[in-house]
């Protein structure tokens, strides 16, 4: 049975961005440690390039299986890398999408979740992942959470990208898909689905009884259907359904208007309509800040949501607030998971 500070596994992320860089510096100030017992993943070569790149330079042991990382890391006597030898640092070209790095990343992604299911580690909180170089890399998913989603047998089951900024959290009805094709595929299932996928996030990580917003689609919020008619077809009866089953939902608001109630407080959460209904609010408010946390999961896996940022790697200039922020929301959501229980 896990006790005190989860054990979460921090890969690298992809070599050719800022992974690298952000883990080094947060290895050597001694933040990773301080909210979890990590067990660093990736090549070793990769890392020692991180601390070059950073001019970090810190303590940290090698070990070449998972259960050996996890007794060290055991001792939260200092830091512990499970060398994968996946990667040569001096063949990774920076800031190219490689599908070298691509298969890599993922490889040691659905490593690190067959260790989560055999009871080795709690969750994972990842260094930026390229898409492009995934996909590239043999791994042909939208995204990475449908990766998480299949190799952690919740495909089934609502799943999918939420993220946070500054304690606000925004989910979505539809995610990768054309804006034409968008209120097709809103039903009140698909929302409901949205809906609770949010609620029960927040309940992970700790809220008691969250307050969730559902952003309207149409100007207005459909000026009483004269303006679409999602709302009151679609919208609305999820709300009610959401709210019968003794959740605190509100809404639907029009989001030109919703984002304004929802930073000043209002709101634990917000059910967007499509993908860049909330996140064009979210990166504006705070690029470098944002988290991006795997919703629906069966273990705490979050990221930051900036990217592999190839515009500033291998230069050591990178910020480390928004890993800062994930890495304290997955230990969080690490420790609740053990009595809240999985989804």
């Amino acid at each position: 049975m896990f006790t005190g500070k989860p054990i979460l596994a921090v890969p690298l992320g992809d070599a050719a961005g800022i992974g690298p860089e952000i883990i080094a510096k947060l290895c050597a100030n001694g933040f990773l440690m301080e909210h979890a017992k990590p067990i660093l993943v990736g090549d070793e070569s990769v890392l020692k390039r991180g601390m070059k790149d950073t001019g970090s330079d810190f303590a940290y042991v090698v070990k070449e299986t998972m259960e050996e990382a996890v007794e060290e890391a055991k001792k939260e006597t200092g830091l512990v890398l499970l060398n994968t030898k996946s990667l040569d640092a001096s063949k990774v070209e920076i800031a190219v999408v490689s599908a070298v790095n691509g298969k890599e990343e993922a490889d040691n992604l659905v490593m690190i979740m067959d260790y989560c299911k055999k009871g080795l580690v709690e969750g994972f909180c990842f260094g930026p992942l390229n898409k492009a170089a995934m996909k590239k890399g043999g791994y042909n998913f939208e995204s990475e959470h449908e990766l998480f989603a299949q190799e952690l047998g919740v495909m089934d089951k609502p799943h999918g990208e939420m993220n946070v900024l500054d304690g606000l959290w925004t989910s979505r009805a539809t995610s990768h898909i054309p804006l034409k094709d968008v209120s097709a595929h809103l039903t009140p299932k698909t929302v409901g689905d949205a809906i609770n996928l949010a609620y029960e996030t927040l309940k992970r990580a700790g809220y008691e009884d969250p307050k969730v917003a559902i952003a309207a689609i149409n100007p207005h919020g459909g000026d009483s259907g004269t303006c679409g008619r999602e709302e009151i077809d679609v919208l609305q009866p999820a709300v009610a359904k959401a709210n019968a089953e003794g959740k605190s939902i509100v809404g639907p608001f029009p989001s030109d208007t919703l984002f304004i109630r929802a930073f000043k407080g209002d709101f634990d959460a917000v059910v967007t309509m499509y993908h860049d209904q909330g996140q064009i609010a979210l990166k504006l408010k705070g690029f470098e800040r944002g988290v991006t946390v795997a919703a629906g999961q069966p273990y705490a896996i979050t990221t930051p949501a900036h990217g592999t940022a190839y515009d500033i790697a291998g230069t050591g200039t990178c910020t480390t607030s928004a890993f800062e922020t994930a890495y304290k929301l997955c230990a969080k959501m690490a420790v609740t998971d053990r009595t809240y229980g999985k989804q």
